[in-house]
């Protein structure tokens, strides 16, 4: 038990050298996953690029990243972020948590692209631990009808129990042709966020669990 919680500790915090490496070594694979995309994702926050596995604070991902990924002209993707550990990652029981999901984007013009799900930042409860959030782009087979509902950044109901295996085969999305990842602890930021919503984080973890 004493070397499993010796590997984690050293895992939170630790920027890997590729996609398939982190989604492994952090389990992402097989937690979301059966299969890790090869080619990283580019992802930055204010400024800051994000190495695969980075740390980041929920201060920090608070607004929307700039992402960049590999496409062909023409083409349409869709791209996920969840979160895996809500509450924790001890009892992920809320598991995967919607924070973000645009489809029909236009190459990698997001902006462009139709929202289910706004976003919203990284917000783990105190004392939770780390919660790994997951970037994932899928290749569209075409432009599609998509049949979800939309869920604004006000409220949080509606994101949880989400999942990306099954969301890429309802559309005929397969394996995800790119990825990336970083993780987050509590911060300052968190019972901000939740004022915003008009809840309190203990309120909202212990009703609803949302993370």
């Amino acid at each position: 038990m004493r070397q499993i919680t010796v590997i984690l500790v050293y895992i939170v915090g630790m920027a890997f050298a590729d996609v398939k490496s982190a989604f492994e070594a952090t389990e992402i694979v097989p937690d979301a996953l059966d299969n890790a995309p090869l080619k990283k994702m580019e992802v930055k926050y204010g400024g800051r690029a994000m190495n695969i596995g980075d740390d980041f604070t929920p201060t920090e991902t608070k607004d929307i990243p700039e992402i960049h990924y590999e496409y062909e002209s023409g083409c349409f993707y869709t791209l996920i972020k969840i979160d895996l550990d809500p509450p924790s990652r001890r009892t992920p029981k809320f598991r995967e948590f919607q924070h973000w999901i645009v489809g029909n984007i236009p190459e990698d013009r997001i902006s462009e692209g139709e929202v289910f799900s706004e976003y919203v930042g990284a917000a783990p409860p105190h004392d939770a631990g780390a919660h790994r959030y997951v970037f994932l782009v899928y290749k569209q087979p075409g432009k599609l009808n998509f049949n979800e509902k939309h869920l604004g950044d006000d409220r949080l109901d509606g994101r949880a129990n989400f999942s990306a295996k099954k969301f890429a085969v309802k559309y005929q999305l397969g394996e995800p042709i790119a990825g990336n990842m970083y993780q987050a602890v509590w911060d300052d930021y968190v019972p901000i966020f939740y004022k915003h919503l008009g809840v309190s984080p203990s309120e909202t973890f212990s009703e609803t669990g949302i993370n």
